[in-house]
């Protein structure tokens, strides 16, 4: 897509809004694990209708958070967190998935990023080895990670992810047939070394989670369990740029949360709900640079870091986000056009950042 105005005057506008999001406080190398001291929880159906009152907020907003404690129990059957707009819009840009300097481009120039996140998330406390399992003799790896990747698209991550030796087998789902169709062609062209590692899946985590939390057994849940733990969890669930996009962020954690084995991370990224994004993500990248198609983002869906870490911090015990060996992690990141996307700390208050959770290993 191209823009009406010259590169030079575009670099500028961005830089000029990128410069506004400088934190004003020093923060931690973790999100604080203590709950906001906010006001009561937004029921997910109502969604913030402006942005907060202050670029570099930290509170909720007016109306509180876009997350909830409390999620559907609903089966898979009879309740589901795909938004069928965001899907339609995401079929219309899927024979484009793989150009480099298409829509897609910003999110080919932040996968690196998500690897140096995921490492640091292992080197900041090395998780037990993964338990053996019957994947291990299927790919070949007795000690590799077993991933999940919900919502991925084309394959970005996916298939880089499946290229990493640490990396024993990946599944990944998306609950468009036409983005899978295109990353199981692009697959196809892979090395068997990454084709034997990977495996497209068109369905939504709801129907892959059920057997965890419960609900009748899916064909879907039964393709992954040979590349899952034993009892069909992952080491490493992720889901990027997913969040902001789903019906019910709550459930949709909950599910991703379930398919996460004891002492394995949950890993995503999102953007915060204030003026700064609004303005970067939506008016510079979508309506100034035009280097995100126009409509990809609702500003309302985003959601802030310490409404993740207090939604997790709520979790009931059993579900072991809360205890022993449990600690998150959190890092901004910011596009700057012309040098792509380097790591700003601080920058999760205001605008995209990665979140990383790791499950207690007591979990059950």
């Amino acid at each position: 897509m191209t823009s009406a105005l010259k590169p030079t005057s575009g670099f500028r506008r961005a830089a000029r809004l990128l410069s506004l999001a400088a934190p004003r406080t020093r923060p931690g190398p973790a999100c604080s694990s203590q709950p906001h001291p906010q006001n009561g929880l937004l029921p997910l159906s109502q969604p913030l209708s402006r942005p907060c009152s202050h670029p570099y907020s930290t509170e909720a907003g007016p109306g509180g958070s876009r997350l909830d404690s409390s999620t559907s129990s609903s089966s898979p059957q009879t309740f589901s967190t795909v938004n069928q707009t965001e899907i339609s819009h995401f079929d219309a840009l899927a024979s484009t998935w793989w150009d480099k300097q298409g829509p897609s481009r910003l999110l080919h120039l932040m996968n690196p990023l998500r690897h140096d996140f995921i490492r640091d998330c292992h080197a900041s406390e090395p998780p037990p080895p993964p338990p053996p399992s019957a994947g291990a003799a299927r790919t070949g790896g007795g000690g590799g990670l077993r991933y999940l990747d919900v919502g991925c698209g084309g394959g970005i991550f996916a298939e880089s992810a499946a290229r990493l030796p640490s990396v024993a087998s990946i599944t990944a789902l998306d609950a468009s047939a036409e983005v899978i169709a295109v990353a199981r062609e692009h697959l196809s062209r892979e090395t068997p070394t990454v084709q034997c590692k990977l495996t497209y899946l068109h369905t939504s985590v709801e129907a892959l989670a059920a057997d965890v939390v419960g609900d009748k057994s899916t064909s879907a849940e039964a393709a992954a369990a040979a590349a899952a733990d034993e009892d069909g969890r992952f080491d490493v669930v992720t889901t990027f740029e997913v969040v902001e996009h789903v019906e019910n962020p709550s459930a949709f954690l909950e599910r991703c949360g379930a398919l996460v084995r004891p002492g394995g991370w949950l890993v995503l990224s999102t953007m915060a709900r204030t003026w700064v994004s609004w303005a970067v993500t939506i008016v510079a990248a979508e309506r100034v640079l035009g280097i995100v198609p126009p409509g990809t983002h609702d500003w309302n869906k985003y959601v802030d870091a310490h409404e993740l870490q207090r939604w997790f911090d709520t979790r009931p015990t059993a579900e072991g986000w809360a205890g022993p060996g449990s600690f998150s992690r959190c890092q901004g990141v910011v596009y700057v056009p012309g040098l792509g996307w380097k790591v700003v700390p601080g920058f999760e208050r205001a605008g995209n950042y990665f979140f990383g959770i790791r499950k207690s290993p007591d979990a059950s």
